[in-house]
């Protein structure tokens, strides 16, 4: 397994590398990237206004720090559900369009909120809300749907 100092090899002999979870990494090196991007354009703004604490007085520095908190507030979740499903049922098409769309929608939910695209809020938001519905309804289906029971799981070192 990688991670373990083992590594498989392919027919021809060439080290092959896996990847546990794509989806869940491919999505949040996105909102990594999201979120660092959301917070310089916050920094923009403050440093036009001389900085300081608080809003300063401007509607846009409002947006767009509510546009980043808001990010912070429903992305933790979402990665942590797109995680979770793709670690008990593999990684899927479903799911990598649940993380694709959220995605968009957080692309979108910030330039809404300052007109830039019209209703761009309003889909961000519908997007967040409903990939942290529906996931964390699925996740919450999982062990009731397929009877799963708790299985313990060792740390190899115990066996030394």
């Amino acid at each position: 397994m990688a991670g373990l100092g083992v590594r498989p090899v392919d027919q021809r002999g060439m080290f092959v590398t896996l990847i546990l979870l794509p989806i869940t990494l491919a999505s949040a090196g996105a909102a990594a990237l999201l979120n660092f991007w959301l917070a310089f354009r916050v920094g923009l703004v403050r440093a036009s206004l001389g900085g300081g604490l608080g809003y300063l007085d401007s509607d846009l520095l409002l947006a767009r720090a509510r546009a980043h908190s808001n990010f912070a507030e429903y992305t933790p979740f979402v990665l942590i559900l797109i995680g979770a499903i793709e670690l008990a049922e593999g990684p899927s098409t479903w799911l990598g369009g649940v993380s694709a769309a959220f995605l968009i929608g957080r692309i979108a939910h910030p330039l809404g909120m300052e007109g830039r695209v019209v209703q761009g809020r309003l889909i961000g938001q519908i997007l967040a809300m409903l990939a942290l519905l529906g996931l964390g309804l699925y996740a919450l289906s999982l062990p009731l749907r397929t009877g799963a029971t708790p299985v313990a799981v060792e740390h190899a070192a115990a066996h030394n």
